[in-house]
């Protein structure tokens, strides 16, 4: 029986996830949890790829990976996931051959597209649970909405420069509207290409990103919930900024106005173009 069964382990099984069994945290019954779990993860570039990598090994049931980019020289300065010979190629088609040889026995899916207004619900009613590696304010708020309206937990992480944070978003517990109920005016925040990316600063985040996933799934530990972990890298340090619910947010406030998905590229202000994209 293989993991993708979701039932009892194989001796293969007991042998890969060994070192997270003997975790009194995790043990037998949350890495069941983590073999019956689905964890769609939203861009497979800097963020992406660990955190990919790692809930793979780890054992989800069912690692979905959704990126309609193709891979550039220029994204493997940091997107560790994607090797030189494929250049060219769709991003989530490669990242799922990667993930996949590293562990076979879970199921990788590629979604090689775009999130949408139109497809975002249908992907995300597919999984238990969203990484959102995206790196546009289109993207973030879309998935955040989609999640919220389907009942699913976020896992939110962002970079800039030599900077990043990361935060768990579960209905009923505040959403990236209620730390960022307005994106930011047109132009304001710089892309990637302009501002530039510390190389390794997108594997501590993204791995960050998959602890919580963990986490979230297994019940082990303190999640981010209520809490924004920041980090800079050149200073290296780490800090945490208490997050509140805010009762008057538009998505899950006391007096929600949004119900249903929205034009996010009228909202944000700009379309969304490839320029824009990490």
């Amino acid at each position: 029986m293989s993991s993708r069964d979701g039932g009892e382990f194989t001796e293969r099984e007991l042998e890969r996830y060994s070192r997270h069994i003997v975790l009194g945290e995790i043990g037998p019954a949350g890495q069941r949890r983590l073999k019956q779990s689905r964890v769609l993860i939203l861009g497979v570039g800097g963020l992406g790829s660990p955190a990919a990598m790692y809930l793979t090994a780890s054992g989800v049931g069912r690692v979905g990976l959704i990126d309609g980019d193709r891979i550039d020289l220029s994204n493997l300065q940091r997107q560790v996931i994607h090797p030189d010979a494929a250049r060219g190629r769709l991003k989530a088609e490669v990242a799922c051959e990667q993930a996949q040889a590293l562990n076979p026995d879970v199921e990788v899916v590629a979604h090689p597209e775009q999130l949408t207004r139109d497809n975002a619900l249908e992907v995300l009613a597919g999984y238990d649970l969203i990484i959102d590696g995206s790196d546009n304010f289109q993207t973030r708020y879309l998935v955040n909405d989609a999640a919220y309206l389907l009942g699913r937990p976020v896992v939110h992480g962002s970079i800039f420069r030599f900077e990043g944070q990361v935060s768990d978003f579960v209905p009923g517990q505040g959403c990236y509207r209620c730390l960022y109920p307005e994106p930011p005016p047109p132009g304001l925040v710089p892309a990637c290409r302009q501002a530039g990316v510390l190389a390794a600063l997108p594997g501590v985040i993204g791995t960050i990103q998959a602890v919580e996933a963990i986490k979230l799934i297994t019940g082990a530990g303190k999640p981010l919930v209520g809490r924004l972990l920041l980090h800079d890298a050149l200073a290296m340090t780490f800090r945490e900024v208490r997050l509140r619910h805010n009762a008057a947010c538009v998505l899950c406030g006391d007096h929600p106005t949004i119900r249903a998905l929205i034009d996010y590229e009228e909202f944000v202000g700009e379309p969304l173009t490839a320029a824009a994209r990490l």
